[in-house]
C-alpha cells in the first residue's frame, strides 16, 4: 500500500524495523522538527507543525501494523476472525474495513478490488474472508466498541 511505503520513507525505516528502532527514529525526528524550535520564524514554525503531525501519524500507523504490536493481540484476533460473524465491511482504494459482531474492527491493506467483489458476492462472506483475507493481507486493529 502506498500509505505504508510513504510512512516508511518519511521515517526512513525498512519493512522489518522493530518497535525500538521506530521509537528512536521518531524521537530523533521530533527533536529536529518540533515547532517550539522555531519560535522566531513563523513560517518555519508552521512548516514544522505540519511535518511533525505527519511524523506522528506515520509513527502511530507503523506501530499499529508492526508484528510486535500484532503479536500482543494475536489470540484475540484469531478468536474474532474465526468465530465472530462479520457485521459490516467497506472497501476504498485497497483498504478493506471489517467490523465484527463482537464490536471489533480491522483494516486490511492492499486488498485488490477483485477480492472485494468476490467478498461481496460470496455466499458466506465470513468463510471467504477467513480463506482469502484475514491471514493474507497486512492489517491493524481499528476499533473495539463496547458491547451490551
Amino acid at each position: 500500500m502506498k500509505k505504508i511505503v510513504d510512512y516508511r520513507k518519511l521515517l526512513g525505516v525498512q519493512k522489518d524495523a522493530e518497535l525500538k528502532e521506530l521509537k528512536t527514529i521518531y524521537r530523533n525526528l521530533m527533536k529536529d522538527c518540533h515547532p517550539d524550535k522555531f519560535q522566531d520564524n513563523e513560517e518555519a514554525k508552521l512548516e514544522a507543525e505540519i511535518k511533525s503531525k505527519d511524523i506522528i501519524e506515520a509513527y502511530h500507523f507503523l506501530v499499529s501494523i508492526a508484528p510486535e504490536t500484532l503479536n500482543l493481540s494475536i489470540e484475540e484476533y484469531n478468536q474474532t476472525t474465526s468465530t465472530c460473524g462479520i457485521a459490516d465491511f467497506t472497501w476504498e482504494r485497497t483498504v478493506l474495513k471489517v467490523t465484527f459482531l463482537d464490536g471489533s474492527g480491522y483494516e486490511y491493506f492492499e486488498v485488490p478490488r477483485a477480492i472485494y467483489v468476490k467478498l461481496v458476492n460470496a455466499d458466506s462472506p465470513g468463510r471467504f474472508a477467513r480463506r482469502h483475507i484475514f491471514s493474507v493481507f497486512p492489517y491493524r486493529n481499528i476499533a473495539k466498541m463496547a458491547t451490551a
